[in-house]
């Protein structure tokens, strides 16, 4: 099916992925590189009317495995399909991929540095009732400890769907770590995507947000309303975390007051921790003040509610960006 005929869809795929649009761009990446002649196989445990790949299955099935609930098997066969010479995309609800498969991931992906697509969705704690189980706040921490595992986290459909497409040249295994496909789009469609760069929307003298995944849009906001307020606020998308944007993270934290890291994940490990790294082997003036979850597990509520309550949101960002400056 061509590029054109499969982003116009039929009604069924829109009504299926209505609620979760954002995932519509894990099925529409795949199949640009299907375009492309790119070797794509897709698996899903289970889950592929949770995460959009049932409209893959529908264009492509010869391409399409589902594994059932056996993630740390369909891990190991993505592996074997690699050492093939394909280019396996798996996914499935991250708290299970990125914790349950850790072992898999260690020793037959990462070690062996195949080309094979991890794909980590409804992260941190977006899937709210399901509760501690299936939340995942603790996956950067332990994918970006995996040597030769490369870390990425999108901010919207658009920028997952260029990452795909850019992941056709990218040698080394990858962990993608997305939403649940609610997150407001950013990026234009087309966007481009480089590996290990993070994206400058705004400078901010005062205060700046490094911001991965679904908090970058609400650290959008927050700066917005921050430089109302007379405040000179800026923001950093940086869906790489592994490789990390060294050279940008030094340049902000010399000319920012504080630098405030947002993830929808625990602050140890993860994308603050990162960010820590660099800067204690590089030392500036800018304070750092690393916002996500305090070593805690999540309450069980809506994620709507779960985001107001751990200053996910907007107004949660501004509060903490002015307690930092105060």
């Amino acid at each position: 099916m061509t590029t054109q005929a499969r982003e116009s869809g039929s009604w069924q795929y829109r009504a299926l992925n209505s609620m979760n649009p954002g995932l519509d761009h894990l099925s529409l990446g795949l199949g640009d590189l299907v375009d492309a002649g790119v070797p794509v196989v897709a698996g899903t445990a289970d889950l592929q009317y949770s995460n959009g790949l049932n409209r893959f299955h529908d264009e492509h099935p010869e391409r399409f495995i589902q594994f059932g609930i056996s993630e740390q098997h369909m891990v190991s066969a993505a592996a074997g399909m690699a050492a093939s010479g394909l280019m396996p995309f798996v996914a499935t609800f991250a708290s299970f991929l990125g914790l349950l498969c850790c072992e898999q991931i260690r020793m037959d992906v990462a070690y062996t540095r195949l080309p094979v697509r991890l794909v980590g969705h409804h992260t941190g704690i977006s899937l709210g009732f399901y509760g501690t189980s299936h939340h995942a706040t603790e996956d950067i921490s332990t994918m970006r400890a995996l040597a030769g595992l490369t870390v990425v986290s999108p901010s919207d459909g658009p920028q997952l769907r260029a990452a795909i497409r850019a992941s056709a040249d990218w040698a080394e295994p990858i962990y993608f770590r997305i939403g649940r496909g609610r997150d407001p789009q950013i990026y234009d469609d087309g966007v481009e995507f480089v590996f290990g760069k993070g994206v400058e929307h705004r400078r901010g003298a005062d205060v700046t947000f490094i911001a991965c995944g679904s908090l970058v849009h609400p650290a959008l906001a927050a700066a917005e309303e921050l430089n109302a307020r007379g405040i000179s606020a800026g923001v950093i998308d940086m869906p790489t975390i592994k490789p990390l944007d060294e050279e940008l993270i030094r340049d902000v934290a010399g000319r920012t007051g504080v630098i405030v890291t947002a993830e929808e994940h625990n602050v140890l490990g993860g994308l603050g921790s990162a960010v820590a790294e660099v800067l204690a082997e590089h030392p500036s003036g800018a304070r750092l003040v690393r916002h996500g979850m305090k070593d805690e597990y999540s309450l069980i509520a809506a994620p709507t509610r779960l985001y107001a309550h751990y200053r996910f949101d907007a107004a949660g960002l501004v509060s903490v960006a002015e307690q930092a400056l105060a």
